[in-house]
């Protein structure tokens, strides 16, 4: 694995996390938006992601790819954003401008407190490839001097 692979690997790790905090965001953002019916509610969102490592992916180099295609598919990969199937909070509001006929509220399954976990962990990983690629960088600069 060359050293610059390390810059791709962090920086695909970077854009996972900072999807990852986007989406945290909208999911607080709506968490208190009233809807009178199920089909209209904001559900809680969370993106998927997959580990795309060389070693997980068995020895193909005698597959004819080449350690540069491999080194290209190491990193983070976003496979998509799905929505939560968690209940939607129904409350008993008659006089909420947004209640139906029987008086109900609905509401968005969002958990406050497990995005705002879900957003520390999401701004430390963040944060910790920030340090991968300054560490790198570091390397690469001292490797650099070595020639002088």
């Amino acid at each position: 694995m060359a050293l610059g692979t390390i810059f791709d690997i962090a920086g695909t790790g970077m854009n996972a996390q900072s999807l990852r905090l986007n989406t945290t965001a909208s999911n607080l953002a709506n968490a208190q938006s009233a809807s009178s019916s199920v089909d209209e509610v904001y559900r809680s969102r969370q993106p998927v992601f997959a580990a795309i490592a060389q070693q997980a992916m068995g020895n193909l180099n005698g597959a004819g790819y080449s350690q540069n295609e491999l080194d290209a598919n190491a990193g983070v990969q976003v496979l998509g954003i799905v929505e939560s199937d968690a209940p939607l909070q129904r409350r008993y509001e008659p006089g909420h401008p947004k209640a139906d006929a029987d008086g109900y509220v609905f509401y968005p399954n969002v958990n406050p407190v497990e995005e705002m976990a879900n957003m520390i962990s999401a701004s430390r990983s963040f944060q910790m490839n920030v340090e991968v690629m300054n560490s790198a960088k570091q390397m690469v600069q001292r490797v650099l001097t070595l020639g002088q």
